[in-house]
């Protein structure tokens, strides 16, 4: 009888992680996914609020190109990119600014669609806060260490010259 073949290596399941150690990892998923739909929602209500559904001017007007600064931020949201939810989080309180005076200053229509800006950009901001503190604690406190260690090193040594 030949000898017996060894059974195949059975394809393991990579070992259960932690409820605990899950946790940042879903939270900054579902504050990119937060973050990402508040600013394309930003970009879908100025369009159409200032085409269609209560435009300064009839038939539009060039306020519409108030979102194209919203289009800059999406390709470093999807691809994580810590500085772009930091900068955001700033650029978000021209549209908010732009939301109170609006809601507080028009009526009807107008005002309602400022109410949801001011909602958004509200969302916005929590989300991007949210999803960089999240990655900070993730990154642990020794490379938060290291990287202020490296910030005060540049800072004290003295300016490099060129040749």
């Amino acid at each position: 009888m030949p000898p017996a073949m060894p059974a195949a290596p059975e394809l393991s399941s990579p070992p259960p992680v932690s409820p605990a150690l899950n946790a940042p990892v879903a939270t900054v998923r579902w504050t990119r996914r937060l973050a990402v739909g508040s600013v394309l929602g930003l970009i879908v209500l100025g369009l159409a609020w200032e085409l269609w559904l209560a435009p300064l001017r009839p038939g539009g007007s060039w306020w519409v190109l108030k979102v194209l600064p919203l289009t800059l931020p999406l390709s470093g949201l999807l691809r994580h990119r810590m500085y772009t939810y930091r900068w955001l989080s700033l650029l978000v309180w021209l549209y908010f600014t732009e939301g109170v005076v609006r809601a507080t200053s028009e009526q009807g229509l107008s005002a309602w669609l400022a109410g949801i800006e001011v909602l958004l950009c509200l969302l916005l901001f929590v989300a991007c806060a949210a999803h960089v503190r999240q990655r900070l604690k993730a990154a642990g406190k020794e490379a938060v260490a290291a990287d202020a260690a490296r910030h005060a090193e540049e800072a004290t040594s003295p300016a490099r010259t060129q040749p």
